[in-house]
């Protein structure tokens, strides 16, 4: 469901890398966006690790847009791993789903 209020969160990940965004489904535009890409995220630890840092910093930025609520789509992923790492690490940072 599209809702203003509360935007979506999306989680994917490939092989080597997650990515993590905050979109607006009525606008259609990326509002906030991380990923293990980003040079300030690529740590030597493992891949739980780099998605534990995805979640955390995608909560940094949304603060910074002052976004609180959004709504968790995982797409066709379990909720486990490195899907759920983000998850944890974004609920810990103040997102709110």
């Amino acid at each position: 469901m599209k809702s203003s209020l509360r935007p979506r969160l999306s989680v994917y990940r490939s092989n080597m890398h997650t990515w993590a965004q905050i979109i607006d489904d009525i606008k259609g535009t990326t509002i906030v966006a991380a990923s293990t890409k980003v040079l300030s995220l690529k740590s030597k630890g493992t891949k739980l690790e780099q998605s534990t840092a995805v979640g955390t910093e995608i909560a940094h930025l949304a603060k910074a847009k002052k976004i609180t609520k959004v709504v968790f789509d995982r797409g066709a992923y379990k909720f486990h791993g490195r899907v759920k790492a983000v998850a944890q690490a974004a609920r810990a940072g103040g997102l709110e789903f």
